[in-house]
């Protein structure tokens, strides 16, 4: 395989530090650039995209889920891959939907994320074997595992009304006094905060939740 030149994202330097440590002594494998900060890495990518980024989804100033959607928008080249502590399902829909080649747990063992990296470089999805049984068990018996729910702030709630009442993104924009971007920034991230595709699954998704009646 080609060297392969990875960027790494973590609001804990303690974990930067040991994957840089694990990681660096591999044979073609190159540590660039390392940062506890999402918009720093969008900064960085601007300059010089790396092969890979192994994100958290948890960071201080901006969702991994946003960042992933950016970067795989921006750079569809980069293949990213999220090394995180939550194990839930609820996240792994939302990241791989929103471009994520792989989902490992930071439990698992060094050659798993070697695993992880080989695979995702050479166009394969990699999900660690805990998550793989976790939506194993949704596909076969309709139950979500999710144990955490997002919460949606007061206004995400009101623009959810207002969905949910067939509002246009333009009414409710009238109805709320505020901007019709301000409307598409909450319509996105409930949709994000729901794991849902389109209105009808936002609307059913929230009812099923007791978000709305």
């Amino acid at each position: 395989m080609m060297p392969v030149k990875i960027y790494l994202v973590d609001d804990h330097p303690i974990v930067i530090d040991g994957l840089k440590s694990r990681l660096g002594r591999v044979p073609g494998i190159d540590i660039g650039f390392t940062t506890n900060s999402g918009l720093a890495l969008v900064a960085c990518l601007a300059t010089e995209p790396p092969d890979l980024v192994l994100m958290d989804i948890q960071l201080q100033d901006i969702s991994g889920i946003e960042l992933c959607r950016m970067i795989v928008k921006d750079y569809p080249q980069v293949k990213v891959i999220v090394l995180t502590s939550l194990d839930d399902a609820h996240y792994v829909r939302q990241i791989i939907r929103n471009g994520a080649m792989g989902y490992v747990l930071k439990n698992t063992d060094h050659n798993t994320i070697l695993e992880a990296i080989y695979k995702v470089m050479d166009g394969k999805q990699f999900l660690d074997e805990q998550i793989q049984q976790k939506l194993l068990h949704e596909a076969i018996t309709g139950q979500r595992t999710s144990r955490y729910e997002i919460p949606l702030t007061n206004r995400e709630k009101d623009v959810l009304r207002l969905i949910a009442a067939e509002y246009n993104n333009h009414e409710i924009a009238d109805e709320l006094y505020i901007s019709l971007r301000t409307v598409e920034a909450h319509r996105f991230n409930i949709v994000q905060k729901l794991g849902v595709k389109n209105t009808a699954g936002l609307v059913k998704e929230a009812m099923k939740r007791g978000l709305i009646k």
